[in-house]
């Protein structure tokens, strides 16, 4: 038996994904139809002018666009319709499970209420349970460019809501907006009881990863990438095995890195960090998943045991029970040896 080539073991391989924004995978096609059902005009004249201005030279030149896109974002219905699309397609990339952001502040701050947006998007969930067997988790970020008394506002405002809502996250514009500007509200996210994550390292310095541990106790890395800039930073990554969400095509669309080729995965990965692989915003970044895990392998050329580590990273570094996670691994076990592949790590 001929075994498949690690590119389509990776593409075919059951894998969660930890990193995607409910928001970041609106498509233009969905943008203008829910524009059209909601009375709203878009400052482009099609789809494909809508695409062109997708050319994006740092992180805050995409949220720009980004937080013009989501006002077609109205009613249950559209968050309903933006979650079930993007499960459709997480499905057609083989992930089983996901654990995905959403930014309450970006509708409410349009006057939206926040139990739409949590009733679309968790109709939406039930809907991708039901149709594809994706278990997924919602978790609440907040806008890091906004003053921390209008996070706690928000995080007041949905504690009603708390059992439905699986962690808090920080998100939105890095550089000038440091974790340690958040130490009361995310005190106050773990006094509830919710796991914690923040982006950091991304555009900011690896300082910022110390202060994402140290001021506001995450639990996971959104992004990380330059860790390997601070030695420390790195060693202390990799000890604690704190799980690094990763999203390669985002690093390279929005200029953290040139190309693929200089992207920091395979440092990462060489020192032992437990990464995994995302797709943050992917209709604005040109890829789903599988998209990543193309681009990755062209520039990088991983073995099986590579990928199945990822893979596992992924369920591993999920905020679900343990039974979930051994079920999950198991079906990834399968998966390899099914295919003749022994990965030799696990």
């Amino acid at each position: 038996m001929t075994a498949p080539d690690p590119l389509t073991l990776a593409l075919g391989m059951p894998k969660a994904e930890l990193h995607v924004h409910i928001e970041g995978t609106l498509e233009p096609e969905l943008a203008f139809a829910l524009a059209r059902r909601n009375g709203i005009t878009l400052p482009y004249a099609d789809e494909a002018a809508l695409k062109a201005a997708y050319a994006f030279d740092s992180l805050q030149s995409f949220l720009d666009l980004y937080y013009a896109c989501a006002d077609v974002l109205r009613t249950r219905e559209d968050f309903y319709d933006l979650m079930l699309a993007y499960l459709k397609r997480a499905a057609a990339d083989k992930v089983i499970h996901v654990e995905v952001f959403f930014d309450p502040q970006t509708h409410t701050a349009r006057g939206i209420p926040f139990t739409t947006v949590l009733e679309g998007l968790e109709d939406g969930l039930a809907e991708g349970l039901a149709r594809y067997g994706i278990s997924g988790r919602l978790i609440l970020c907040f806008l890091r460019h906004l003053p921390e008394e209008e996070c706690l506002a928000t995080l007041a405002e949905v504690e009603p809501w708390l059992e439905r809502i699986h962690g808090f996250g920080l998100d939105s514009s890095e550089k000038g907006h440091p974790p340690s500007k958040f130490v009361r509200l995310f005190a106050r996210c773990r006094e509830l009881g919710k796991p914690v994550v923040a982006h950091a390292g991304e555009e900011g310095p690896p300082a910022y990863i110390t202060e994402a541990l140290d001021l506001l106790g995450a639990q996971r890395i959104d992004h990380g990438v330059r860790a390997v800039e601070d030695e420390a930073v790195l060693a202390r990554l990799v000890r604690e095995g704190i799980p690094l969400t990763v999203c390669p095509l985002s690093n390279t669309r929005l200029c953290v890195f040139a190309r693929m080729s200089e992207h920091t995965l395979p440092r990462l990965l060489a020192a032992g960090a437990r990464v995994t692989l995302n797709s943050d915003d992917p209709a604005y970044f040109g890829g789903y998943l599988n998209d990543n895990i193309r681009a990755v392998q062209e520039a990088f050329h991983f073995d099986a045991a590579t990928w199945y580590r990822l893979a596992r990273n992924s369920f591993e570094a999920s905020f679900a029970k343990a039974t979930e996670k051994a079920g999950w691994i198991a079906r990834l076990d399968k998966y390899f040896a099914a295919a003749g592949v022994s990965p030799g790590c696990g």
